[in-house]
C-alpha cells in the first residue's frame, strides 16, 4: 500500500497542521523538512508529493528532479508564496503537474490533485497573484532578507523607509 501524501515544507507549522487536516480525511500523511528527509527511501512510495518552493537553505526546484526520480509515479504539486510565471514554467518542465500559489488550504491542495489525477493531459494552471500582492509578497522577502531591519530594506530598494513603513503596516491582500 502506498502513502497517500509526502508533504516537503520547512514551516514545521504549516505542514503540522495540514497534516493533520489530512490525516482527518482518512489520508496517510509523512512530512519533510527538507530535501534529504524527502529523499529518504520510504517501504511505501508516496502518491502525491505537496512540495514548498521555497525551502530553508535550497530551491525547491532544485529538488524536484531529484523527487520525480526517487518517486516516478507520484504527482508533484509546488506550493509557494512567492508565485510567479516564470516559476510556474520551471516546475512544470522538471515535472511538476500543478502549482498552487499561498494561502491554499486542503481543498485546494485536494482539487489540485483530483483535477491532475482525473486528466493528467492537463495544462498547469498557476494561480497568478494580484499586483498588490506581488508588490507585498516581495517587500516581504527583502524585509526578511535584510533580517527585518526596515531602514537597511528601504535603501535597498530606494524609497524612503516611512514609505516603507507605511506600505508594511497595510494588510496583506488575499489575491
Amino acid at each position: 500500500m502506498a502513502l497517500d501524501f509526502l508533504l516537503v515544507d520547512d514551516d514545521q507549522a504549516f505542514a503540522t497542521v495540514l497534516a493533520r487536516s489530512l490525516t482527518r480525511r482518512g489520508f496517510r500523511v509523512e512530512c519533510a523538512a527538507d530535501g534529504a528527509a524527502a529523499l529518504q527511501t520510504r517501504d511505501e512510495p508516496p502518491l502525491r508529493i505537496l512540495l514548498d518552493l521555497n525551502l530553508e537553505g535550497e530551491s525547491g526546484l532544485r529538488l524536484l528532479p531529484e523527487l520525480r526520480q526517487c518517486y516516478p509515479h507520484a504527482a508533484v504539486v509546488v506550493l509557494t508564496g512567492y508565485a510567479s510565471i516564470a516559476t510556474a514554467v520551471e516546475a512544470t518542465k522538471l515535472g511538476a503537474v500543478q502549482y498552487l500559489a499561498k494561502p491554499a488550504g486542503v481543498d485546494d491542495i485536494l482539487a489540485a490533485f483530483q483535477q491532475v489525477m482525473a486528466n493528467p493531459e492537463l495544462p498547469l494552471s498557476p494561480q497568478p497573484m494580484s499586483l498588490r500582492r506581488v508588490t507585498w509578497e516581495h517587500l516581504q522577502r527583502v524585509l526578511n532578507e535584510h533580517d527585518g531591519n526596515i531602514s537597511a530594506t528601504a535603501r535597498s530598494m530606494g524609497m524612503h523607509r516611512r514609505t516603507l513603513q507605511r506600505m508594511l503596516a497595510k494588510r496583506p491582500v488575499k489575491s
